[in-house]
């Protein structure tokens, strides 16, 4: 078994920071289907602004609320207005894990989802990110 990315919440802004609370993220409803997420579920979160990499779990805020709020000690490692990426992993068998695709959810500043890119495609725009648009550059 292998452990690949399952989906991922790219670049979504934090709306609160609740130190209080017992721990976890809260996360707009919309959002968490979006990347197939469950109450409960383990998630890694990346803050863009300072480097933080911490474990967590997912909590459902109202559908469309655009609420990312990170709870109890991880609302330590973020600020409000942060930018994040949530990720999610799951086994999967070595035979098929060149084959496994995420669920790659993007948002705008508002948390709102833009794109959801599920397929292959994915690859070829990362590629040309790396490219910047060179004409000469030649990947095999």
């Amino acid at each position: 078994m292998r452990t690949m990315l399952k989906s991922k919440i790219h670049r979504a802004r934090v709306t609160q920071c609740n130190v209080d609370y017992e721990g976890s993220i809260t996360i707009d409803k919309s959002l968490t289907e979006a990347a197939d997420l469950l109450p409960y579920e383990r998630v890694d979160v990346l803050n863009i602004n300072n480097g933080a990499r911490f474990s967590t779990y997912v909590i459902e805020a109202d559908r469309n609320s655009g609420e990312i709020c990170l709870n109890g000690a991880a609302a330590r490692l973020v600020a409000k207005g942060d930018i994040v990426l949530i990720l999610s992993y799951h086994a999967v068998p070595e035979d098929q894990a060149v084959e496994a695709m995420p669920r790659l959810v993007y948002v705008d500043s508002l948390n709102r989802i833009v794109e959801i890119k599920t397929q292959k495609d994915w690859t070829n725009d990362l590629l040309s990110s790396f490219t910047g648009g060179c004409q000469n550059a030649h990947y095999s």
